[in-house]
């Protein structure tokens, strides 16, 4: 199993942050999509859909790991909580 370095750095992997736009115009991570925690349910078929690893993240990584043991509820298994955006952005190369 990759460790979160390696996922966060691999260009397959897909970083999503689940926080509101509001607070991604304050702090961003590169290379990520936004796709807030209230509208994961209504984008289930595009996380099914994602080829390669999915990084979930937020502010303290509280709602990513919401969100992800939803998806993994929902069939996603190639899903990993990557905690808070600083998190991510230390681990990023």
């Amino acid at each position: 199993m990759k460790s979160l370095s390696e996922l966060i750095n691999d260009p397959a992997t897909h970083l999503i942050d689940v926080r509101e736009p509001y607070e991604v115009d304050e702090v961003s991570v590169d290379g990520a999509e936004n796709i807030p925690m209230g509208d994961v349910a209504d984008e289930l078929e595009k996380f099914k859909s994602m080829e390669g690893n999915i990084v979930v993240f937020c502010r303290s990584g509280g709602r990513s790991a919401s969100v992800m043991q939803f998806l993994q509820q929902n069939g996603v298994e190639n899903v990993t909580n990557g905690g808070g955006y600083a998190d991510v952005q230390a681990h990023q190369k």
